[in-house]
């Protein structure tokens, strides 16, 4: 069974000067195309689309040092946000300055190969680390891309052979602070407090207005966290058939004074995980409404956990119907796993004493 897939492999520093150069005109193109589309719409009261803007961007990509296709990408990526986004003129891209654009360099379908173990495009090759095989495939769309270091990055989408997951039975997962997240099979994604635990190091080299420090400190915290999650979620899909998540809401907490925490746990990133990973492993991932799951007794079903903000420092409590003692996210994950199988619903009420 083949799906498609975005592949990402860094581009060898050597070649940076050249990819900046590229870079800076695919802004030039983006900034004359964003022009003639706002003058368009202003005097004439015409939206051009990308097809009518290739007749003006026609022959220029030699002089430019860009690929022809390469042109005609921008100039859809360029209609497709102006619709998105609704604005007859978007933002302009910047190539100097503190605000300067990160560097994109579109690439159409067929328009780079792997070519004598390096990547060709535009007549000239590009050296990449390829940890993926990219002999093994078939290049489709593609892209240059700069992060805030200053790194690059070849994108490509590609149709990959995707095996389905053997795994069997079904997890629940509930998310937390505590703990990332905790399975029904009491398994937990400890927090590894990725923000947290560089927070002093962050301060130090922001005080000190050091930037280049400063995005490797950021840079590094956002590795550790993807590095925890994608094992992580690897782990539920290569051993269960159907994953169920509580329906918490990281955006909606990030406006409240938990705001650092939650979003240094990456509750969305997890999530984003599994639905990806599963849709390719051919896998169900489900998201419950998580009411009162954790106050609910997985054993018996009586609503006899602590509740309250007081109720949150409790993390084992014993149920009052059944004298069962509970983890007090383990039993929440319990309690997911169980609406997801429609087995019951927590219900509000007073216990009975």
């Amino acid at each position: 069974m083949k799906q498609t897939k975005t592949l990402k492999v860094r581009v060898k520093d050597k070649h940076a000067d050249q990819l900046n150069r590229m870079a800076r005109s695919v802004n030039f193109v983006w900034n004359y195309v964003n022009e003639l589309s706002s003058r368009a719409i202003r005097e004439r009261g015409l939206f051009l689309s990308a097809y009518d803007m290739h007749p003006y961007t026609k022959g220029v990509g030699t002089e430019l040092g860009l690929h022809s296709q390469t042109l005609q990408c921008i100039a859809a990526e360029y209609a497709t946000r102006r619709k998105q986004f609704k604005k007859s003129c978007l933002n302009w891209r910047k190539s100097r300055g503190v605000r300067r654009s990160l560097g994109w360099i579109p690439v159409n379908t067929g328009a780079a190969k792997w070519k004598n173990g390096q990547v060709f495009h535009n007549g000239s090759y590009f050296k990449v680390w390829d940890s993926y095989g990219l002999s093994n495939y078939k290049f489709r769309s593609a892209s240059f891309n700069e992060d805030a270091r200053g790194r690059w990055y070849f994108n490509v989408v590609v149709d990959a052979e995707v095996k389905p997951s053997v795994g069997q039975g079904s997890v629940g997962i509930d998310l937390g602070l505590k703990d990332i997240a905790t399975c029904s099979d009491g398994e937990k994604l400890e927090n590894g407090r990725f923000y947290r635990g560089m927070e002093a190091k962050l301060a130090i080299a922001q005080r000190s207005r050091n930037k280049k420090r400063t995005r490797a400190i950021h840079a590094k915290i956002r590795n550790r966290r993807k590095d925890a999650l994608h094992k992580f979620s690897r782990r539920l899909v290569d051993q269960y058939g159907e994953i169920v998540v509580g329906d918490v809401s990281s955006q909606k907490l990030a406006k409240t004074k938990m705001a650092k925490s939650v979003l240094d746990a990456g509750w969305g990133q997890l999530k984003t995980m599994l639905e990806y990973k599963c849709a390719h492993a051919g896998i169900v991932v489900k998201v419950v409404r998580e009411a009162y799951t954790t106050r609910t007794c997985s054993a018996c079903g009586s609503l006899s956990g602590p509740q309250g903000v007081n109720g949150l420092r409790l993390r084992d409590w014993e149920c009052m119907e059944c004298g069962v003692v509970h983890d007090r996210d383990v039993n929440a994950a319990r309690n997911i796993l169980s609406l997801a199988a429609g087995h019951r619903r927590p219900e509000v009420g007073i216990p009975v004493l």
